[in-house]
């Protein structure tokens, strides 16, 4: 595709030319090529063995390699969304130095994918589980049936084919937008296939949580960048901070060392968030093909899990106090999958309950720790604790139950220790996201670049401007990584830009705005199209 066919996909016919524009063609040294299919097979290598391994520990015999087969195929497609994330997102972190000459164009994306792998290795793993949630409960429960699998492949094509779409007219359209909506689109559709109101398919109180935390981070972007450009202003007299590059000049080395820092701070920071939501999905996987291995967490330590004995007897009494004077007959795993659907309290919600705490429990002490639990019940014990532990969760955000302070804080007690067992993140699991992510940030990231770069504002980013920028992008996206919401790194560096540019006086170009906000809108109805449609089609074929 030509310069001018680019400009025009974008929607802006005449973009600014800045005089100083970076140097954007020079390609790759085939050293860095050789490293980077190095990396990448040793990559690969590492989790074959890691799930061999692990697998292997367990003891379980392979009587059938279909399991495996899908669990690649599945795999391949996960790391392969985070792989595209990355070069979608590379312009968030690089952006900035490049266009002030703070970088080349070359070292600054691989600066940038070296510290998204820190960024994903360190990660607290709570976004990853936050993104779980939102999926339909019968599914997880069942991740390793064809439903199951076509939930999985259904959203992740779903987004990375919009992401492509995206990205192939240099859009910065949000990763974490994208596979919000094929989550919802997966939820609707198996509602409705089930028979159900598609309301029902989706935990909509979460969805919601997630759904401010992505509509205000571009809004914080634009504003705080805009106000944090204007207290520069008035603390830092400093000219040559408030100019556009001379020539190919670099910066000031205090001004360079600046924007290095806020480029190293998002990458990083892109890294622990947006790396996350591979995680989770993997996650999915494993538990769906190799249970015996990854359904529970093996490595749990036999103090903890003694710990987890007692709180269990505590959070079973508040519970058992709550549905005095009911009673259940039969299984109480339906009347509490119930509730978790559709949040409304029924008459045998919390003796159902009570039950399947006082079942976890005694499957716990029976066996001691979580490495003894048998193959053939490790499935079934990693559902009720996930059953167990969700409607809880629940119970605890309705005000009408009336909890008290004690009550909560025991209940919250007994979730963790469900949730330490259930939910977990092998360090294989971590690395393998981490070099997905890392070596996607060093494809492709030509397009979007040139957009946030150039053809935000009308005139050239200054240094003042792209500090404020990152810097704002780096605090929001750590903030939430804190708070377990997924947030649009896109979204906030490419809206802190136009704050910028827009407290500067430097004006904004309307056509390019117009196309982002566009692309902002049509992001979650497209994905939940996208996703519902694939999933009918995958659920039919698997």
């Amino acid at each position: 595709m030509t310069d001018a066919t680019f400009d025009r996909a974008i929607g802006d016919p005449s973009p600014v030319q800045p005089a100083s524009r970076p140097n954007l063609d020079k390609g790759f040294n085939p050293l860095t090529m050789i490293l980077f299919f190095g990396i990448l097979a040793v990559g690969l290598l590492y989790v074959a063995y890691s799930i061999y391994s692990d697998v292997d520990a367990t003891g379980t015999k392979v009587t059938s390699y279909v399991p495996y087969m899908l669990l690649v195929v599945a795999l391949l497609i996960a790391l392969g969304f985070e792989f595209v994330n990355g070069f979608h997102d590379t312009a968030n972190a690089v952006a900035t130095v490049i266009y002030t000459h703070s970088l080349p164009a070359e070292f600054a994306v691989m600066w940038s994918g070296l510290f998204n792998f820190l960024g994903v290795l360190t990660s607290t793993g709570a976004v990853a589980f936050g993104i779980v949630s939102l999926l339909p409960v019968e599914l997880i429960l069942q991740v390793g049936s064809g439903a199951g699998f076509a939930m999985v492949f259904a959203l992740l094509i779903a987004a990375i084919l919009w992401n492509l779409g995206t990205w192939y007219f240099g859009l910065p359209a949000s990763s974490s937008h994208t596979l919000i909506g094929s989550i919802i689109g997966v939820g609707v559709a198996n509602a409705m296939m089930r028979g159900r109101d598609g309301t029902s398919g989706v935990d909509w109180g979460k969805a919601t949580e997630i759904g401010y935390a992505l509509l205000l981070s571009p809004l914080v972007g634009f504003v705080c960048a805009a106000v944090l450009l204007l207290l520069l202003k008035m603390i830092i007299k400093s000219p040559a901070l408030y100019t556009a590059p001379e020539g190919n000049k670099a910066p000031p080395i205090w001004i360079r060392g600046l924007l290095i820092l806020t480029c190293t701070g998002v990458s990083f920071a892109h890294g622990s968030n947006d790396g996350q939501k591979g995680m989770g999905l993997i996650m999915l996987i494993l538990i769906g093909t190799v249970p015996t291995a990854y359904a529970l967490n093996r490595a749990l330590p036999e103090s903890q899990v003694a710990q987890f004995q007692k709180v269990s007897e505590a959070a079973s009494k508040v519970v058992a106090a709550k549905g005095a004077g009911h009673s259940i007959i039969g299984d109480p795993r339906p009347a509490v999958t119930q509730y978790i659907t559709s949040h409304h309290i029924a008459e045998g919600t919390y003796p159902s309950l009570a039950v399947l705490v006082k079942d976890v429990g005694d499957q716990v002490a029976k066996y001691g720790s979580l490495n003894k639990v048998p193959a053939e019940v490790v499935g079934n014990t990693r559902n009720d604790m996930y059953l167990t532990s969700e409607a809880i969760r629940f119970l605890m955000k309705d005000k009408e139950n009336d909890l008290s302070k004690e009550e909560v804080a025991t209940l919250n007690a007994y979730k963790g220790g469900l949730d330490s067992a259930t939910k977990f993140i092998p360090t294989w699991v971590k690395v393998a996201v981490a070099i997905a992510l890392g070596l996607g940030t060093m494809i492709g990231w030509k397009r979007i670049v040139v957009t946030v770069g150039e053809k935000i504002g009308k005139t050239h980013l200054t240094y003042a401007q792209g500090a404020s920028a990152e810097l704002v992008a780096a605090a929001t996206i750590a903030a939430a990584d804190n708070f377990g919401l997924p947030v649009s790194t896109t979204h906030v560096l490419s809206s802190g830009v136009a704050g910028a540019m827009a407290a500067n006086g430097s004006g904004l170009q309307i056509a390019t705005i117009r196309n982002m906000v566009m692309a902002w809108v049509l992001t979650l109805p497209v994905a939940i199209l996208l996703s519902g449609t694939l999933y009918v089609i995958f659920s039919r074929i698997l």
